[in-house]
């Protein structure tokens, strides 16, 4: 009987299994900004085209880097600085450019696409809350290629200065000039440019998403012809043109108020980031980004499959 007793049942304690570790809020947003690197290759596939061709334009453009040297040795420092530090300066813009137009296509496609696709029912069939999933393709454009593209930049940077330097040392010329250019602070700035780029381009990137969640066909042409309609009809009626002012300055703006260039070192720009900061362009901004995102959570939420 003592026996049997103590063969009884484990105890409650003893027998319970271990609870499952409590999920991070974030990981779901970790995991869908990573869906959509997965589902989207074009998004670091294409800023790695437009670098690979920039290298590739530079080399050629190397044939005549000993006259441009030789050309600069009669400039002051100042001068010189900036006329061997224009290559790099034009190859940062250009990829940065390219990748705005990567951005604002992914922007236009992201909730488009799986509308169209149909992928959405399966989306929607897991954990992950409407508010999630447009918050993770928003963080695409506003956090992810910011920081990829400058990975990119500097490291297109670093193989053109090789270039350089080894075109120079076949040539006779010394190297010296080419290493006196500032690419640290020129990455500095670059990476702060952009960051406030980022921060000042959010309502675009919003409204480019909330098209996306509500166009049944063509983003593209939803996204861009009621601004213009809206611009036209102020401009005819009233005769003028204080919505294309406003755009404009959404588009471009961040220049006059993140930067000084009056105070420029060199090639280098001052920065302004506590005028920035302090802008009322940009929190206006911020706040019709937020109303454009829960527009766009409330429409992905409600809108069927096209």
């Amino acid at each position: 009987m003592d026996t049997l007793a103590n063969a009884g049942p484990e105890t409650p304690l003893e027998a319970q299994p271990a609870a499952p570790a409590s999920l991070s809020p974030t990981r779901p947003l970790y995991w869908s900004v990573r869906r959509e690197l997965w589902e989207n290759r074009s998004l670091y596939i294409a800023p790695l085209v437009v670098a690979a061709v920039v290298l590739f334009s530079f080399l050629i453009g190397t044939i005549g880097l000993p006259a441009r040297m030789r050309a600069a040795a009669a400039l002051d420092p100042a001068q010189q600085q900036t006329k061997l530090a224009m290559p790099f300066s034009m190859a940062a813009s250009v990829i940065i450019l390219f990748t705005y137009i990567v951005g604002a296509f992914y922007c236009l496609d992201a909730l488009y696409g799986e509308r169209r696709d149909r992928s959405i029912l399966f989306w929607k069939s897991l954990p992950v809350s409407d508010l999630t999933t447009v918050l993770s393709k928003a963080c695409i454009p506003l956090v992810v290629l910011p920081l990829f593209v400058f990975a990119i930049v500097i490291a297109t940077q670093l193989v053109m200065l090789l270039l350089s330097t080894v075109v120079a040392l076949l040539n006779g010329l010394g190297a010296a000039p080419l290493w006196r250019i500032p690419l640290f602070r020129m990455s500095l700035v670059l990476l702060y440019g952009l960051i406030v780029h980022a921060l000042w381009h959010a309502p675009l990137y919003a409204w480019l998403l909330l098209v996306s969640a509500w166009a049944r066909r063509t983003p593209v042409l939803w996204a861009v012809l009621p601004p213009l309609a809206l611009g036209a009809f102020e401009r005819i009626a009233f005769g003028t043109s204080h919505f294309g002012s406003l755009i404009r300055y959404r588009l471009a703006g961040t220049l006059a108020v993140a930067f000084d260039f009056e105070a420029r070192d060199g090639v280098v720009p001052g920065v302004e980031a506590l005028r920035f900061l302090t802008s009322s362009g940009l929190w206006s901004g911020w706040a019709f980004a937020a109303v454009f995102i829960a527009a766009a959570v409330r429409l992905r939420r409600n809108r069927e499959p096209i």
